[in-house]
């Protein structure tokens, strides 16, 4: 925090979905592992993976890949018990489609993590600090493709995120805690600030639903936001997107994390 008046609340972002459209990476390459694994012939579509995210213990997109592998041999009556399938194998192809050949090398991924587009500019986390809104990170990404978007992509140096290496999976709220935590300490913030957690799915409204019962002495606030491939979809695919987060936990739902200014943070918090 840079600024001398009090602060005014603390902003948790989930990244994907909320500051880069994943519509054709994380879930084409989840659609080209459940592809290659079923032999060609599954691939889910968009309302699969949506039907599969909505159920708010599939935020892992390689345990989701498996998972509708498994629902597919199931299907043709073949229990999972019976199917042989590799986890290592299958996070293994998947990374070779988003990172590319060369996945543990930022500086050489070359898959359909370089194809994202942003939803959000470095000007933006900008203004949250000028408008004393302290702000972090909480990702089920692994930590070299959240940084990749994070520092690479948006500028940020050194932003305070807790990802897939740090902390449980979501719904657990465990890594929302700690960001909320670092971020206290790293600005000597006073107790009892609203800590906001937004997110795109039925699973990062869940967190937020924990979070309040495991550290009630917390101010915990939900704001979903509508994924780009859910806002423009049509409008009863879009309600029924908004309405399963508000059923998860959502306080309010944007149709796009620039939405949250501390105007719009401001009148969310007013007891």
């Amino acid at each position: 925090m840079t600024s001398s008046a009090a602060p005014l609340a603390i902003a948790v972002f989930d990244i994907d979905g909320v500051l880069r459209d994943v519509g054709n990476s994380y879930r084409r390459a989840l659609a080209d592992t459940v592809e290659e694994f079923t032999g060609g012939e599954y691939r889910p579509s968009s309302e699969d993976v949506d039907r599969l995210k909505g159920e708010g213990i599939w935020n892992n997109d390689w345990e989701g890949s498996q998972e509708l592998v498994y629902r597919y041999f199931e299907a043709q009556g073949k229990p999972r018990e019976t199917v042989t399938l590799d986890y290592d194998e299958i996070v293994e192809f998947f990374q070779g489609r988003y990172r590319g050949p060369h996945p543990t090398d930022p500086d050489q991924w070359t898959g359909y993590i370089t194809q994202e587009p942003l939803l959000v500019e470095k000007s933006y986390f900008e203004r949250l600090t000028r408008d004393r809104i302290a702000w972090g990170f909480f990702s089920g990404a692994t930590r070299g493709s959240a940084n990749f978007v994070l520092q690479r992509r948006l500028g940020l140096s050194a932003p305070v995120l807790v990802c897939m290496e740090d902390a449980p999976g979501k719904p657990d709220p465990t890594g929302l805690m700690q960001v909320a935590n670092r971020l206290i300490t790293q600005g000597s913030l006073p107790e009892g600030l609203p800590i906001i957690y937004v997110g795109d799915t039925v699973a990062d409204m869940q967190t937020v639903v924990q979070a309040k019962t495991a550290y009630p002495q917390q101010w915990w606030v939900g704001v979903g936001v509508l994924p780009p491939h859910i806002v423009a979809s049509d409008d009863a695919y879009r309600d029924d997107y908004h309405d399963a987060l508000k059923e998860a936990g959502a306080d309010q739902v944007i149709s796009r994390v620039t939405e949250l200014t501390a105007a719009y943070i401001q009148a969310l918090i007013q007891v």
